[in-house]
């Protein structure tokens, strides 16, 4: 497997910047310009990403192409069509969103999430992102979410399957769906489940934690990795096994500063695995 971080860290230019993930032990990059900078700029960051033999795990998207707002959903569409190209561009390993949110909330938990509408209006919006970006080099991928399609192995297939696109795969984020005491308590259990369903459809992955509060009624929150009780060995094990090369990316912390820490802590955790 090869480690990364979400988080392209302080830096100047394009040279300091693949410098310094190199320096850290990383081996995987999310790409830190968007489609809408400058190809030049594009350029030197992609050269210096080869020279230093970071490969580029994934390009963000992260906007609603679901959004109620029909000039905000066009927007957001065409956003993710530009992001695609990128990703084809630069030859990484796909390009991310999360399916979009019927709700004020890009990301939200809403009923509506999760209606027989949500699911034709999903599908729909991958087909028209993937043919109107007519990629060849990269894929479309969309990270499960606890409340949004898909929240499981078993509707990440259902939608792969609805989709049917050869340039749309998975990227899968276990932390994101363990939203029950069942997967809470059973997670290499369905850890085993969701690399059997989804394993050669995987292009990139997301590491973190989760901790189950004390508090009623049942309260999952996310954390950094070490502060709560995912087995970060066994998923990263697993991974590595299905795809020495798979990316396996740090993320959701505030600071540079964290990020070097439990950057660390996972180097220690995960030794011997990564590259």
């Amino acid at each position: 497997m090869r480690l990364g971080t979400s988080s392209p860290l302080k830096h100047s230019s394009a040279e300091e910047w693949a410098a310094n993930q190199k320096a850290l032990g990383c081996s995987a990059v999310n790409f830190p310009l968007t489609s809408d900078d400058p190809i030049e700029r594009i350029d030197e960051y992609k050269a210096a990403a080869d020279k230093h033999g970071l490969m580029i795990a994934e390009v963000g998207i992260w906007r609603n192409a679901l959004a109620s707002d029909e000039t905000e959903r066009r927007k957001n569409f065409d956003y993710c069509v530009q992001q695609l190209r990128l990703a084809d561009y630069l030859g990484a390993r796909c390009a991310v969103n999360v399916a979009g949110a019927f709700g004020s909330r890009w990301d939200g938990h809403y009923r509506a999430n999760f209606t027989k509408e949500a699911w034709e209006k999903t599908v729909a919006m991958i087909r028209n992102v993937i043919d109107t970006a007519n990629v060849k080099n990269t894929y479309f991928t969309i990270e499960p979410m606890p409340w949004m399609i898909p929240t499981g192995p078993k509707e990440y297939l259902k939608l792969l399957e609805m989709v049917d696109r050869d340039r749309f795969a998975v990227h899968l984020d276990g932390i994101n769906m363990i939203n029950s005491a069942e997967r809470y308590f059973n997670c290499e259990e369905f850890l085993d489940e969701c690399i059997d369903m989804l394993g050669k459809h995987i292009r990139s992955c997301h590491i973190k934690d989760v901790h189950l509060r004390e508090e009623y009624t049942f309260q999952l929150e996310e954390c950094a990795p070490g502060e709560g009780e995912f087995p970060l060995r066994f998923y990263a094990k697993k991974l590595n096994e299905l795809d020495s090369d798979m990316p396996i990316i740090l993320e959701h912390l505030d600071t540079d500063e964290e990020y070097l820490e439990y950057l660390g802590f996972l180097k220690e955790e995960l030794d011997g695995l990564y590259k």
